[in-house]
């Protein structure tokens, strides 16, 4: 499908580029060959105003007032003057016969007075510009003057640029078609990614839908078929789709949060937010999970300078809304807690998820820092760099069984989304089997 998208762009590419090409050579080619005719036009004309101004025209008789022009004595010297010019002269009394002329062999060519430039044909490769003038004084006609170019001034300085041309345009076209084959990839890429998370992301939602989707349908045939069941393995297997039910309900919203952040229509409520108080009240929250776990969970304030005390209590203040904030750091602290249980090697070990808030102070403006930090198995470096895609499965880590996987789900992709829709950053380092520190940075709110 894609390289078919692709071949097609680079087809359009290619096409538009040699049309536009080709109507540029076109425009090019006759603007030169109109350039070439009225130079020679403009020669012929000149050549013309020349002959005439040195005619002798001669009194008929001086009682008539009629003339003539004297053919002896006006060209005489004329012969190897418009020769060397490559400019023939011709001739003609007032009523078309041939009087004088420059050429060897006079052609066959009519008369036509009524045009003043035309292009004759003396033979298939043989052609002339040719000129004629009236020669009048008053009203009376003495004559008509030819004047008489060869086209191969026109024909070959054209055909040398039809041939430039025409090699140019078949180079260029070649060109663009190449690079319309590199960019055609060039634009398809980013495409064929998106389609392959879109694809890789539809799979993995499907998969996470599909199995509490068949418990529940399991259960409910079960209860169907088993009506006379006790009341209490009914209530049991109610017990259970509710608690599916709630988790596809939690999918649902944690997608469609996801999609509104993606569209930009999530609505944040921009209010001043404590953040270590908010930072307590979810870590009072995780405490009974990390207890039964063996998880000692802490919080760490680290206390800035403060030039004023009465400042103590909007240190840690920042804009922004209070829900999706808890809902960031519930996701952090919580992932950390689950990841970070006792190995059964050695279930004595101490393990621990630390908490750390402190202010930042920069020449712009002072942000706030939280790093959650747990002791676990790490993440591998290779998984790193898609901890925040949806859904993303890492291979073997945080597991003791070979050759398992797990699951990120929604959950850190959802805090990136929560972060980015505060102006602020998130950040990991880990190392395998010591641990992995979760950063954010969230803009501070500015003081008084």
């Amino acid at each position: 499908m894609f390289q078919t998208t692709r071949r097609r762009l680079a087809f359009w590419y290619a096409a538009v580029t040699a049309v536009l090409l080709l109507l540029f050579a076109t425009g090019i080619y006759f603007y030169v060959r109109t350039t070439l005719i009225d130079r020679i036009d403009d020669t012929l004309k000149h050549v013309v105003e020349v002959v005439e101004r040195s005619l002798v025209v001669q009194p008929i008789t001086p009682s008539e007032n009629s003339y003539r022009v004297n053919v002896k004595a006006s060209f005489r010297d004329s012969t190897n003057t418009v020769g060397d010019d490559h400019i023939d002269l011709e001739w003609f009394s007032p009523t078309g016969e041939l009087l004088w002329s420059t050429l060897s062999e006079s052609p066959d060519i009519p008369l036509n007075p009524s045009r003043s430039f035309e292009t004759v044909h003396l033979s298939s490769e043989q052609l002339l510009r040719q000129a004629t003038e009236p020669v009048k004084v008053g009203k009376q006609v003495l004559g008509y003057l030819r004047v008489s170019h060869p086209w191969f001034e026109v024909t070959k300085p054209i055909r040398q640029l039809l041939l430039d041309l025409v090699v140019g345009t078949s180079v260029m076209v070649t060109c663009v078609s190449t690079l319309a084959w590199l960019l055609s990839g060039v634009a398809i890429k980013p495409v064929r990614e998106s389609y392959q998370s879109l694809k890789q992301f539809t799979a993995d939602a499907s998969h996470e839908l599909r199995n509490p989707i068949a418990t529940i349908q399991t259960n409910v045939q079960m209860a169907l078929s088993y009506s006379e069941t006790e009341p209490q393995l009914q209530q049991q297997q109610l017990q259970l789709i509710e608690r599916l039910t709630q988790r596809l309900g939690r999918l649902v919203n944690d997608l469609l949060f996801l999609a509104r952040s993606d569209s930009g229509t999530v609505e944040t409520e921009n209010q001043p937010v404590p953040l270590d108080a908010l930072l307590m009240e979810v870590i009072e929250e995780q405490r009974t999970v990390a207890r039964q776990k063996g998880v000692n969970l802490s919080l760490n304030l680290v206390d800035p300078p403060l030039n004023k005390p009465e400042q103590a209590e909007e240190v840690f203040t920042l804009h922004g809304d209070w829900d999706q904030l808890a809902r960031l750091f519930t996701n952090l602290i919580s992932n950390a807690v689950e990841h970070t249980a006792p190995s059964a090697e050695s279930p004595s070990e101490e393990t621990s998820v630390e908490v750390e808030l402190q202010l930042l102070k920069c020449s712009s403006a002072s942000q706030l820092q939280v790093k959650v930090q747990d002791t676990g198995e790490g993440i591998p470096e290779t998984g790193l760099s898609h901890l925040f895609d949806r859904f993303y499965r890492v291979d073997p880590y945080r597991s003791n069984d070979q050759g398992s996987s797990t699951s990120i789900g929604l959950g850190l992709a959802i805090a990136q989304a929560i972060v980015e829709n505060h102006h602020g950053h998130i950040s990991v380092e880990s190392v395998l089997h010591q641990g992995t520190t979760f950063t954010v940075t969230l803009p501070a709110a500015k003081s008084e």
